[in-house]
């Protein structure tokens, strides 16, 4: 019997008691402010206390949006008064950890945009596996002046080496699926029809396993983890970054294009990033 738990944001259906589904639900763009980051870090809790979930899958509800970037209308006070979690890192690097390190295997289906938060869930994640055709990642924060805060700069080198890490931050461009794939940014680009099919295919098989299996050797493999002390790093100099006079400027300038609203330049954001400052 499917159970489902639906809260502002983010809805948590429990498929079996080994698989869960965990879906996005801020519309009209997915994106991330501080009721996101205390609901996710509830149901963070719930992943960690469950004895028989073994595989969380991460999807959206939001035609076109996997999860976007944060929420610039929102206050940052109130981000950054959320206290910090087991980890000791601030909310959003806390629950990226805890995932990562968390005893059960999770899974981006990313369908629409991942853009910064969007992709540093992707990243913390164990796999991830997006639409060929409609699925983009994006670094798009050093574009208006800022720092990621949510890991990349530690997570990536790892992933697609420090040459391609250094393009996919400093070009701040978006990133199809099939490149993503090419790049080892994500798992597998598979076609739009056949996504839904797969994730669900390789989810219900892992549920099927053994869950001190499963932890053990996600637990062995994580050994190749970056240290905390970097996520942290990241986190501080994004809060200072946005405060910069510079940044600013820049996302007064990026929203009178039309960035945070419905339209063109959230659909194509590295495009416009690019002509900032032409």
């Amino acid at each position: 019997m499917i159970t489902t738990t639906k809260t502002a944001q983010i809805n948590l259906a429990r498929l079996s008691p080994a698989y869960w589904r965990i879906t996005f639900d801020n519309p009209p763009l997915n994106v991330m402010g501080p009721q996101f980051v205390r609901e996710f870090r509830d149901i963070m809790a719930a992943i960690e206390a469950d004895e028989h979930v073994r595989v969380v899958v991460f999807d959206s509800a939001v035609e076109g949006f996997f999860l976007n970037h944060s929420d610039f209308f929102a206050n940052f006070d109130e981000l950054k008064s959320i206290p910090p979690g087991p980890t000791g890192l601030e909310s959003w690097p806390d629950i990226l950890v805890r995932l990562t390190r968390a005893p059960v295997v999770s899974i981006a289906l990313i369908r629409g945009r991942a853009t910064g938060n969007g992709s540093e869930l992707a990243l913390a994640c164990d796999m991830s596996f997006v639409s060929r055709e409609k699925a983009v990642i994006s670094q798009w924060e050093v574009g208006v002046g800022m720092v990621a805060g949510g890991g990349p700069m530690a997570r990536l080198p790892l992933l697609i080496g420090r040459g391609r890490a250094l393009e996919v931050l400093l070009s701040s461009d978006d990133i199809g699926g099939e490149l993503a794939e090419a790049y080892g940014y994500v798992n597998r680009a598979l076609p739009d029809g056949e996504l839904d099919g797969f994730v669900d295919a390789l989810a219900t098989r892992i549920a099927a396993f053994d869950k001190w299996a499963i932890a053990k050797t996600k637990s062995l493999v994580n050994a190749s983890l970056p240290p905390d002390v970097e996520m942290a790093a990241g986190w501080d100099a994004c809060m200072a970054s946005i405060a910069r006079p510079a940044t600013q400027a820049r996302l007064k300038t990026f929203m009178e294009l039309g960035f945070h609203k419905p339209g063109p330049v959230e659909d194509h954001l590295g495009a416009y990033i690019g002509r900032l400052e032409r």
